[in-house]
């Protein structure tokens, strides 16, 4: 994907699947490519549609959740764009969990019952419903991995004060309880997501973007319960399937390890099942469009024009 020169840009930052432009003081211009990283790697070819995909669930879940708390979206002028209202991030993921899995469990495991200073009662088993959800924040060392860290030491380390991480926490168990509604009308299940916010002339405001399968576990809810009471695997909406093959080509971003090759029809899979995720998650049919790197420049600098 192309890097543009937006009037009035003042920075850009690539990240593994997005880039970020900012746009003086205010504006930040969201572009999702269809790049698609797995163990903290870029693999080499892109996925058709993947950008649009992400990009309209999470507008969608924005406009969605807005009534709850101010967000960072202004306008969607192009179907893997988005802009919007640039914050001061908190350095802090706020990591919501409904169920028992994933990072959760592997603590279980090992013998711990205290995640992030959240309590974790004796006797459940992998993929259990907590009995409320529980908060397990993290937040970025310096070496750039995520670390866990619990809601006394974020206070102490005055990555926020007590009274707003009152509203912070306030804010993620409200909008994991509408992304779970939201959920269970598609016959799906949120088992757990994370949540970033930035402050905005002394508001907290949510940033970035929400309850996307690249940010988010879902399980299919029908036959749940049955598969907990005989063990056995819960069946999976999110990009686990693209793991699930690395793995299964000896691929785990390990030194010394290569990227299989992506077929020509191992690329339109995962772009079919990026689809099938959207109309899963949305309720409603993917419309793909195509859209050339001149029509998204002027796209952008028509919604820009607008703003500045």
């Amino acid at each position: 994907m192309s890097q543009f020169s937006f009037p009035g840009q003042t920075g850009f930052y690539r990240g593994k699947v997005r880039d970020v432009y900012s746009i003086g003081d205010q504006w930040l211009v969201m572009v999702a490519s269809d790049r698609i990283s797995a163990f903290d790697v870029i693999l080499p070819r892109p996925i058709p549609f993947k950008g649009q995909v992400l990009n309209q669930i999470a507008a969608y879940m924005l406009n969605a959740t807005k009534d709850i708390c101010p967000n960072w979206l202004v306008s969607v002028p192009a179907p893997n764009v988005s802009v919007g209202k640039k914050c001061v991030p908190y350095k802090i993921e706020m990591v919501v969990r409904g169920n028992l899995t994933g990072h959760a469990w592997r603590t279980y495991t090992s013998g711990k019952r205290i995640l992030c200073g959240a309590v974790m009662q004796e006797g459940m088993k992998e993929n259990d419903y907590f009995p409320t959800p529980i908060i397990t924040p993290s937040t970025k060392a310096s070496e750039g991995h995520d670390e866990d860290i619990s809601p006394e030491e974020i206070i102490e380390k005055g990555l926020a004060t007590g009274e707003e991480w009152e509203v912070l926490s306030n804010y993620a168990l409200r909008l994991f309880e509408r992304g779970k509604e939201i959920a269970a009308k598609r016959g799906l299940i949120l088992v757990d997501t994370k949540y970033e916010f930035g402050k905005l002339e002394n508001e907290i405001v949510l940033m970035d973007e929400i309850h996307t399968p690249d940010s988010s576990r879902y399980f299919y809810a029908e036959g749940f319960e049955d598969r907990q009471k005989k063990g056995e695997r819960q069946k999976q909406l999110s990009k686990e399937f693209v793991r699930e093959w690395l793995i299964a080509n000896n691929f785990m971003g390990k030194e010394g390890q290569t990227v299989p090759e992506m077929t020509d029809e191992w690329v339109e899979t995962i772009s079919k099942r990026y689809i099938e995720l959207y109309e899963k998650v949305i309720g409603k049919p993917f419309i793909p469009e195509k859209i050339s790197d001149d029509d998204l420049y002027n796209r952008v600098t028509n919604c820009l024009s607008t703003l500045i």
